[in-house]
């Protein structure tokens, strides 16, 4: 037990790392025996003096597993929403809205998840209805009611005693997430990736340039791919649901404590980059980000997100906490 008390006070020696220092761990007969061994066996490089600490701080620190776990959460028409929930055991929440025919698993929701996760911040990437594994019916429109199965999936989380902070959608999701924050107010970060300004634009691109004839006449349209086989249906109700869809209108109802950062690539080759500029006028607290290079889905230009988005998401997180 001596020996063992001794070794510790020469331990506390070399972490205080002063050699004047052990004169007050020792006692008077400790001092008179050992204070040789201790001389000649401790060496301590001056250029060196700053690493022991760090390294103790380091292992003190270390971040808890990541967990990756399915949910499921139920809509307001009772559809299953499934998604992945990166959990690092935070009580804050990002959610992560794909696009127009995406999924949770879209590289870029992927992506911005692990980064989150690599700081600590739990996130949640899931799939709106009729698109990846969740339930329901693809359908053209829907925005408005997107953002109320954005609505289900903050609520499920609110009351499992977590705090869903900041939503990011990208493409239709970004419209999704300004949509949610014109209408529910109770989530103060909003990152839009690459949304949509004017709704009415975009169209005949994929349904040609007389779709409002063709769908007046037939009630819907069938959108085909290359080897010619129909991969969605448009119905007139759905496309009347995108026209009746103002975003300028609903980003005016936006709250000015409401943070929102708009990012778009320069080369987008769906929706141009002045759209983003359109946004940037009429939000009150808003931040505008363009990616020189950038196409829609970030192809090339992944790596340049994080270094965007993050920082705006953990500014929001600090502001939550000195609030509190």
């Amino acid at each position: 037990m001596c020996n063992f008390g001794l070794h510790f006070k020469l331990l506390l020696f070399v972490v205080a790392n002063n050699q004047q220092s052990i004169l007050s761990f020792l006692t008077k007969k400790e001092r008179k025996k050992k204070i040789n061994i201790v001389q000649k066996q401790v060496r301590i490089n001056p250029s060196r003096r700053r690493s022991i600490p760090l390294r103790v701080a380091f292992s003190m620190t270390e971040k808890p597993a990541v967990v990756q776990k399915k949910i499921t959460v139920l809509n307001q028409q009772n559809e299953k929403l499934v998604g992945v929930l990166h959990d690092t055991g935070s009580m804050e929440i990002v959610v992560l809205c794909h696009g127009f025919r995406s999924s949770k698993d879209f590289d870029t929701m992927v992506n911005l998840a692990v980064a989150l996760e690599k700081e600590g911040i739990s996130a949640f990437r899931f799939d709106f209805p009729g698109n990846g594994e969740s339930e329901g019916s693809f359908q053209y429109g829907n925005y408005r009611r997107e953002a109320d199965d954005l609505h289900s999936v903050v609520e499920y989380f609110n009351g499992a005693n977590r705090k869903v902070t900041a939503v990011l959608g990208h493409s239709k999701g970004g419209d999704v997430v300004l949509l949610y924050a014109s209408k529910y107010h109770n989530v103060h970060t909003i990152i839009n990736l690459s949304g949509r300004y004017n709704l009415e634009k975009g169209i005949a691109e994929r349904l040609g340039k007389d779709f409002l004839k063709i769908i007046k006449k037939d009630g819907f349209i069938d959108v085909k791919n290359r080897a010619g086989e129909i991969d969605y249906r448009v119905t007139n109700e759905s496309l009347m649901d995108r026209l009746d869809t103002n975003m300028h209108d609903a980003c005016l109802q936006i709250d000015k404590g409401c943070r929102v950062l708009t990012v778009h690539g320069s080369a987008d080759e769906i929706i141009p980059v002045e759209d983003a500029l359109e946004f940037d006028k009429i939000i009150p607290n808003h931040k505008l980000h363009i990616i020189e290079g950038a196409n829609h889905g970030y192809t090339l230009h992944q790596a340049e997100l994080t270094p965007v988005i993050l920082p705006f998401i953990k500014e929001g997180l600090q502001q939550n906490s000195d609030t509190r």
